[in-house]
């Protein structure tokens, strides 16, 4: 048996490509969020930290690594409704609709952690209703024991709740569990919660960013089954 039984993964960055998801998701954002003002639409792309020539995320840009809500509340100010439920809803349907690159193909790779007899899980700080659909959009929503967002009612990311309430789910102590993600909140709440923290490097932070806080650095999910199995 594997010392690591359970692993739990962020989800962009980490099973879809950041860039590719929410790079559309946030042009899309901002340009239906400040109704073609310019001065708007440029002073909103500052404040979430993203290049609109460029197509590219800032570093500490707050989209990385923050909740919906949280990004909700800098964009209402832009906005011509003021009601922020309504526009975290628009927001979330965003995030749903937005296209999913897969970091590797997420079936098989489902399928090889699933016959290591590995619990599988997802926290992210995206919606529930959205990480749901786009591991249904996948083909593996059905290979996640677990599946919580910003929404869930375990807290958010870098706050250690949602992982221990993984690690309740599927009956593992933090000790057999792995938190696997791209950002620095994804370590910090994998280290709270007492998991192996895994970094790797399909979201925007580069290496030297993540490896005083990782157990390891991967270049990618398809590296994971592997550095299990060397660590039984």
């Amino acid at each position: 048996m594997y010392k690591i039984r359970g692993v739990l993964f962020d989800k962009d960055g980490t099973l879809f490509d950041f860039n590719a998801t929410w790079g559309n998701w946030t042009q899309r954002l901002i340009e239906s969020e400040t109704a073609g003002d310019a001065a708007r639409r440029d002073e909103l792309a500052g404040i979430l930290g993203y290049d609109l020539k460029a197509g590219a995320f800032l570093p500490g840009s707050i989209v990385i690594a923050e909740t919906v809500e949280t990004l909700a509340r800098h964009v209402l100010r832009f906005s011509t409704d003021s009601d922020l439920g309504a526009l975290i809803d628009r927001m979330s349907l965003l995030s749903e609709t937005a296209p999913q690159v897969e970091a590797t193909p997420l079936r098989p790779f489902a399928g090889e952690l699933k016959s290591m007899g590995l619990k599988v899980g997802l926290a992210t700080n995206d919606s529930e209703s959205a990480a749901r659909a786009h591991l249904a959009k996948a083909g593996v929503l059905e290979d996640f024991d677990f599946v919580a967002g910003y929404d869930s009612g375990h807290g958010a990311k870098p706050a250690p709740g949602p992982l221990l309430a993984f690690g309740r789910s599927v009956g593992l102590a933090p000790e057999h569990c792995a938190m696997i993600g791209d950002s620095l909140h994804d370590l910090h709440a994998g280290k709270a919660a007492g998991f192996t923290t895994v970094g790797v490097l399909t979201g925007p932070a580069r290496r030297e960013a993540l490896e005083p806080h990782a157990d390891v650095v991967l270049n990618s999910i398809a590296d994971l089954p592997a550095w299990i199995a060397g660590q039984a």
